[in-house]
């Protein structure tokens, strides 16, 4: 399914970028629909050259919308929001993809009764292998939030949650990224002091953290059936999970997610 009428996006950085190229790449629409507003003029010259999209300066340079997906800083999301209010009708779907903005403080700058979804994507969704949480408000009309499902899913899985777990969300897959890449980093740098060289041991590290998360993935059982099938009797597994369960390695994870939403929460207050 294609989407129709006009497209635009305000912020044309990573993930903005990320998601115009999965939403033209799979043919949900076509670069003569899509307006982006960038003030930085390389970043605009990139995407006129790269994705053959329309770039204007600012908002008010729009024109009508049928939807407008706002992917600036959270400070700025306000702001934005009610400098483009100019380009809305009353159906046009607004989308806004920054961590700790309620919909509330971003509809307060919008018309009244504005489609309005929150959306947290993740930053696989640079290569097409994203995940997104969106959530809309009471009244929202189906179609809108099954537009948003389409948006996304251009760039991955796209999962619908209640606002308040929004927080959370943004804790385990928007931070989580970050969370694997010191456990990628770490892994090989152990492989490292075992004696491999630095391209092996990152290549194996990483390679394995990818096709454990897609046997997962794939296979639809539990993660702790998988590691009891990685887990022999006296084996090396085990003794290497033992050492994990000594460094406390479950519990760093549940304080990193956990003091994650705390800042998500208090970004919100702000």
């Amino acid at each position: 399914m294609a989407l129709k009428g006009r497209i635009g996006l305000v912020g044309g950085g990573n993930m903005g970028s990320a998601l115009l190229k999965g939403m033209l790449g799979s043919g949900l629409c076509g670069a003569d629909q899509v307006v982006v507003a960038e003030k930085l003029e390389e970043r605009a010259g990139q995407l006129r050259t790269d994705l053959g999209v329309s770039v204007v300066d600012a908002c008010s340079g729009l024109g009508g919308l049928e939807v407008l997906i706002l992917a600036v800083k959270p400070a700025d999301m306000a702001g934005v929001a009610q400098a483009a209010a100019g380009c809305l009708t009353p159906d046009t779907l607004v989308i806004t993809l920054a961590a700790g903005v309620q919909r509330a403080s971003v509809a307060e700058a919008l018309p009244a009764d504005q489609p309005l979804v929150r959306a947290m994507p993740n930053t696989p969704a640079l290569i097409g292998h994203g995940i997104t949480a969106i959530c809309g408000g009471p009244g929202l009309a189906g179609e809108h939030l099954e537009t948003a499902r389409l948006i996304f899913g251009a760039v991955g899985p796209v999962v619908v949650v209640e606002e308040k777990l929004m927080d959370a969300v943004t804790a385990v897959s928007g931070s989580g990224p970050a969370y694997v890449f010191i456990i990628i980093e770490a892994l090989s740098d152990a492989g490292v002091n075992q004696g491999l060289d630095r391209a092996t041991s990152l290549a194996l590290a990483a390679h394995t953290v990818a096709g454990a998360a897609r046997l997962l993935i794939e296979s639809g059982q539990h993660p702790g059936e998988l590691k009891d099938m990685v887990t022999s009797p006296g084996g090396t597994t085990i003794a290497g999970l033992a050492e994990l369960e000594r460094g406390g390695l479950r519990a760093a994870l549940y304080n990193a997610v956990e003091a994650a939403t705390g800042r998500g929460k208090s970004l919100g207050k702000k």
